[in-house]
Parts: C-alpha cells; sequence; structure tokens
C-alpha cells in the first residue's frame, strides 16, 4: 500500500471474501479459482486460499493447482490463462469433474473478452448456474455490453455498487449520466446502450472525496489534504455513504447480485458500512 495512493475500488473483503461467504451459507464446499494471467487475479486468489483454509475448507476442495517455492510453502494458487485466451475445453472439463458431487462453484478474476469463450465452453459443456455457480469480479454492467449476458443468467457478481440499486441518489445519478450521452459532443463517445457500474461510479465517488478533503485541509498542500482523507471525510454516492479510512481505503456498502438476461443484476444480498482491508490481518503486510 503506498500512502500516495486514495484506493475508491474494491479491497478484497469487499468483493471476494464476500462472495465466498454468500457460497458458504449455500452449502458449497469447493472452490475452484480462476484468473487472467496478471497481478490481481494472483493476489486475490493468494488471499482468497488463505481465507478458504480459516474457514475449514481443505485444502483438496480448492481447486485450480497450486504452485510452491523450494521451501514446500505456496505461492500461488489457481489456475490462470493469458488475455485473449480461447481455448478452455480443458478447463472447463477440469472444473466439470470438480463439480461432479454438486457442491462447487468458480470465483472467476477472468477479465475482459476472455470470458465469451470461457462462459461458451462452460455452457456446451451442460455446467449451469444451478450445477456449479460462477461469481466474477470482473464483469461489471458495462462489460456486458461486449458478452452475451442470456448466457451468464443466473450468474453472481459482487460489487459496491449496482444500476439496479434503488434510491434517489441512484437514480438521480443514472439521470444525469444518460442527459449528459445525450448531449455531448466529445468525440469518441459510445453512446448505444451505455450503462453505469462499479467502477465508473467509484471514480465519481472519488472526485467528491478529495474535494472533502480539500476543504477539510483548507488547503491543496498533499501532506495536509492526505492526513485529511485519513481522518475520515464522507460522500452521499449512488451505492450509498462512502467514507475515507486512516489506510487510504474507503468504507462502503457491499452488493451481491445475479445476472439477469438484460445485463443488470438482481441484488440479492447487501452488507452495510464494510470497512475495506486489503489484506488478510495477520497473513499479509
Amino acid at each position: 500500500e503506498s500512502q500516495n495512493v486514495a484506493y475508491t475500488a474494491e479491497a478484497v473483503n469487499q468483493q471476494a471474501t464476500p462472495a465466498v461467504d454468500y457460497y458458504l451459507k449455500e452449502g458449497k464446499k469447493k472452490f475452484y479459482l480462476l484468473g487472467s494471467d496478471y497481478v490481481y487475479p494472483q493476489t486475490t486468489n493468494l488471499v482468497l486460499l488463505e481465507y478458504l483454509l480459516s474457514k475449514g475448507v481443505p485444502l483438496a476442495n480448492i481447486g485450480g493447482g497450486f504452485r510452491k517455492d523450494g521451501s514446500g510453502k505456496i505461492i500461488s494458487a489457481g489456475k490462470y490463462t493469458p488475455f485473449g485466451h480461447t481455448d478452455y475445453q480443458q478447463i472447463i472439463a477440469e472444473i466439470k469433474q470438480f463439480a461432479a458431487s454438486g457442491d462447487a462453484c468458480v470465483i472467476s478474476t477472468l477479465n475482459g473478452d476472455t470470458n465469451v469463450p470461457f462462459f461458451k465452453e462452460y455452457a456446451a459443456s451442460g455446467l449451469t448456474a444451478e450445477t456449479c455457480p460462477v461469481v466474477s469480479f470482473s464483469i461489471s454492467e458495462d462489460e456486458f455490453r461486449a458478452l452475451p449476458a442470456k448466457q451468464l443468467v443466473g450468474q453472481l457478481g459482487c460489487w459496491t455498487y449496482f444500476q439496479s440499486i434503488k434510491s434517489d441518489a441512484n437514480k438521480k445519478f443514472v439521470s444525469s449520466f444518460q442527459s449528459w450521452l445525450k448531449d455531448t459532443k466529445v468525440d469518441g463517445v459510445k453512446k448505444e446502450g451505455r450503462v453505469t457500474c462499479s467502477p465508473m461510479v467509484l471514480s465519481y465517488v472519488g472526485v467528491y472525496l478529495w474535494k472533502a478533503a480539500v476543504e477539510k485541509a483548507g488547503s491543496f498542500d498533499v501532506d495536509k489534504v492526505r492526513e485529511a482523507w485519513k481522518s475520515g471525510v464522507s460522500f452521499d454516492g449512488p451505492g450509498g455513504k462512502v467514507t475515507t479510512q486512516p489506510n487510504m481505503h474507503l468504507t462502503k456498502n457491499v452488493f451481491i447480485g445475479e445476472t439477469k438476461a438484460d445485463g443488470q443484476f438482481k441484488i440479492l444480498k447487501s452488507f452495510d458500512n464494510v470497512y475495506g482491508e486489503p489484506w488478510l490481518k495477520g497473513k499479509f503486510k
């Protein structure tokens, strides 16, 4: 963590671990870890490995494979594919075998258009959201513009904002965004089928939180603004109230949603005012 970065996106306990907790309560006992081969999935899955073990999930019930160092310590957990990967036949066969007991799920950090061949192969194999559900941490409403949403119906997402949130603040935000799209003359802006999503909202609230920190500091001086941020400032955003923290992350609401055919999410569960912790306490520094 850097004291020069204000982290507005979801921390691991505002996305990954709530999803695991949800599946555990749903009776899932086996967790297959899958992601694109870069730092976010690798780090998230290593944290999830420790979290799953702490919840009593045996190592044999964590799928995707492990890589160990010379001392035998696990330094990587899960299966990884490069960006743009298209051949998921072998991985899906492995997942299907892993899920044969009927109590498995997939934790996916696949990023980008590689999700298209993954879910196509997933559906072709006979897997469904009922037999082996998938929760994705990189597919928001905006990504559905380029994905076959109907093939993902019933699958889960976990974010700190969904466009389907029913609140006056969110209604105003969505309406304002649509009005801006209609009127903007900025070159290159795609207007068709546009929606709001968590990454968009967190960028939006970040600007207002910075504004609040500057006002509290009474200065644009970086050190003073940083201290104001760490002392706690708040903004009532489209996803609810967000508050800055001493560790430079945010306290915010968390939502678990089920994918609908129209590319929106039906909210199944929410967690209020979750304090952002990027690492499991006692495990990582």
